[in-house]
């Protein structure tokens, strides 16, 4: 699952529109300086600057609270699938409890099992969508809150500025969180295959047991 490629090409319009909004809004007040080595240094007025500013947060900000809704949607989605599929499971089970021993038995045991398997399958399948989806999101929404804190601290360090700053203090590069972020999700998908590896197993074990004892 490569989180990186995605909230790379998922955000590039996002970051691109904040870093032309930025170096649009700056500028208006940029002139070249010279620094103390007499290397030219471009700069922008403090006022500039807190603009540009401004409107990445703005815009980083609005991005974190749509990527929570997203992320909130595909629990909500999640939480349905779980229903249905415990729904599904006990209707099967049910079904296998009382059905009558001469209609259903043991040798039969390959049709609730069978059922059972394509069940799990299907639970599966559908729950790694939903479950990327949400990893994506949450990825794509620290990513922004990353950036977001970066642009909010610079926008706090103009209060101390002078009249005139750097203009590299008012780029802002899109910020990703470390590689150690990314356990989070595997240690999601793992409890995600391991409760499906339980509940088909327990299942299983509860057919053979109604069927064959």
């Amino acid at each position: 699952m490569d989180l990186h490629y995605g909230a790379r090409v998922g955000e590039a319009m996002a970051v691109g529109e904040a870093a032309y909004i930025a170096t649009a809004s700056a500028g208006a007040g940029t002139g070249p300086a010279t620094g103390s080595a007499g290397a030219v240094v471009d700069v922008v007025t403090r006022e500039s600057a807190a603009q540009a500013l401004g409107t990445v947060v703005q815009l980083h900000f609005d991005k974190t609270v749509e990527k929570k809704r997203a992320a909130d949607a595909q629990k909500q989605e999640l939480w349905r699938l779980f229903l249905a599929f415990f729904l599904l499971l006990s209707l099967v089970l049910s079904g296998v409890a009382s059905s009558p021993p001469a209609r259903l038995q043991c040798r039969h045991l390959w049709a609730p099992a069978g059922l059972l398997s394509l069940a799990h399958l299907a639970f599966y399948a559908a729950v790694a969508h939903h479950l990327r989806c949400l990893n994506g999101f949450r990825y794509q929404r620290r990513c922004h809150k990353l950036t977001l804190a970066l642009a909010a601290d610079r926008l706090r360090m103009l209060k101390s500025a002078a009249e005139v700053v750097p203009a590299a203090d008012v780029e802002v590069p899109y910020q990703e969180p470390p590689e150690a972020y990314l356990a989070k999700f595997r240690r999601s998908w793992a409890i995600h295959f391991a409760f499906l590896i339980t509940t088909f197993a327990f299942s299983v074990a509860a057919s053979v047991a109604i069927l064959c004892f």
